[in-house]
């Protein structure tokens, strides 16, 4: 049985996130970083590419079984963009305020009038480097693109992200509420099935 995970992420949110959820299992998660592992360059064409290719590198250099996660929002106006590139939409380096704005101005320009969106989250558990048969679980969250910011919960597109259901952003989510709707909790809760069948 599993009991200790490292994490394929330097992202303190979801280390403390992954590892409550983690925790009734009785399974410690760890970032890659307690090991020095650097991020790997993401040159997958999919979301599993990119979180299998950040699992394996992390279970390679730590010799622990590894999770990774690859997530994004496909905008349909865009025909799916920025999908795998969300994080870098604007550039690379770029901040989570000018990735929005591009977005924005993108959609500004588009012909379609169309506004829904979904966020994607790809999740990855290899118990070691080689594993050919990795769990792979997909959350998916569907809403809407508003054409301006509200919310200070959350990041990324979370502030125009619009949930009809909720009538408000995924930024104005309480973080508990977020995490049982959003793309990741779905993903996160898919995997702990998965590894409670283990």
């Amino acid at each position: 049985m599993i009991k200790k995970i490292v994490l394929a992420s330097n992202n303190p949110g979801k280390v403390r996130e992954i590892g409550q959820l983690l925790a009734d299992l009785d399974i410690e998660v760890v970032p890659q970083s307690e090991f020095g592992i650097p991020e790997i360059e993401e040159t997958g064409l999919t979301f599993v590419e990119n979180a299998i290719l950040k699992a394996r590198n992390a279970a390679e250099l730590s010799n622990l079984p590894a999770l990774a996660d690859d997530s994004g929002i496909e905008v349909d106006a865009l025909m799916g963009a920025p999908g795998i590139y969300s994080a870098r939409f604007a550039g690379v380096g770029a901040s989570d305020a000018q990735n929005l704005e591009k977005l924005l101005g993108d959609l500004q320009t588009s012909e379609s009038k169309t506004r829904t969106a979904r966020f994607q989250c790809l999740m990855v558990l290899m118990t070691h480097a080689t594993d050919p048969t990795p769990l792979i679980c997909q959350g998916t969250w569907e809403g809407e693109i508003i054409d301006s910011p509200k919310g200070d919960n959350g990041f990324g597109y979370d502030p125009i992200f619009y949930i009809a259901d909720e009538q408000c952003t995924s930024a104005q989510l309480p973080a508990e509420k977020k995490n049982v709707l959003s793309h990741r909790g779905k993903a996160l809760n898919c995997l702990l099935e998965k590894l409670s069948n283990l």
